[in-house]
């Protein structure tokens, strides 16, 4: 059955308004929420106003009851993986066994730059992801993780208290059929891409899938999502997405009620076992509610 969720950006808006929209999303019947990773704004780094994501996901986890409480995804660059294994420990606590993990590679060079943070070359924050989420993976799941890498070492590594879930899941976010979809393919627990068109999503899940054949795994054991805007309106397009409206364009859900559902469709077709709605402030809770009620989501 494919999952319906809300990716609510944490630009541009505060807890006050994030707590009454999260609460709003598990009452219209979505099964998943995530936050994202960023200390400015993610449209083209034209502001500096954004909440902080660990604390975020702590409080997502906190005022919600049902959905699933997703991150996509934490940078490797501002975090060491157990720092982050540790905080994803307490979330999955206080959520009750529902907090899920995502990480990248790190990508708005702005933000590295403003807080004096490195932002190596591609080839290493690939490296760096690669590391940290085996890091991440051991501390999560095993009572106590060895590692011995270039970029983060671990000595006899504990993190307790456990969390609720034996397996947390684990997510990768991004495009890069090199290195990230082969370390999606050997580490993750799922994947996801942002604001594809649905032909280039069915592209982009075959290579994962000759990933796992290579690394001997049965593709079956990822959950594949695709993170797509909403956006009724040309001006609503505008005012989420700022200077990257044209960019993300292939992967917004716009039109009529019938189009939109057949987009969604598409995607679904393509092998998305989730569709998350990628929202920014302002948010159009209407057209949440319409998007349900489309659908007709439980509720």
């Amino acid at each position: 059955m494919t999952v319906y969720g809300v990716h609510a950006g944490l630009q541009q808006t505060s807890t006050d308004e994030l707590r009454t929209l999260w609460r709003r999303i598990e009452d219209l019947g979505f099964g998943w929420i995530s936050i994202w990773d960023h200390f400015y704004s993610a449209t083209a780094g034209d502001g500096a106003e954004s909440l902080e994501a660990v604390a975020t996901h702590a409080a997502l986890a906190c005022d919600t009851q049902r959905v699933r409480c997703g991150s996509l995804v934490y940078s490797v660059g501002y975090r060491h993986p157990a720092v982050l294994a540790n905080a994803i420990c307490t979330i999955d606590q206080l959520s009750a066994g529902r907090a899920e993990l995502g990480l990248g590679a790190g990508w708005s060079q702005v933000e590295y730059d403003a807080y004096g943070i490195p932002f190596p070359p591609i080839g290493t924050r690939m490296d760096q992801l690669e590391e940290a989420i085996q890091c991440v993976r051991g501390l999560l799941r095993d009572e106590v993780t060895d590692f011995d890498g270039r970029w983060f070492q671990l000595r006899e590594a504990r993190c307790e208290p456990r969390p609720v879930q034996a397996d947390l899941p684990i997510w990768v976010g991004g495009q890069g059929e090199r290195r990230t979809l082969r370390i999606a393919a050997r580490w993750a627990d799922g994947w996801n891409a942002p604001f594809v068109a649905p032909e280039t999503f069915a592209h982009k899940r075959g290579v994962l899938h000759a990933h796992c054949a290579d690394a001997g795994r049965d593709p079956a054991e990822l959950r594949i999502a695709v993170n797509v805007g909403l956006a009724w309106t040309e001006e609503s397009l505008r005012q989420q997405f700022g200077g990257l409206a044209d960019f993300v364009r292939p992967g917004v859900l716009t039109g009529s009620e019938e189009e939109v559902l057949d987009r969604v469709g598409q995607y679904v077709d393509a092998g998305a076992d989730q569709v998350n709605l990628a929202l920014r402030a302002p948010f159009d809770v209407d057209a949440l509610e319409q998007f349900s009620e489309s659908l007709a989501l439980p509720v």
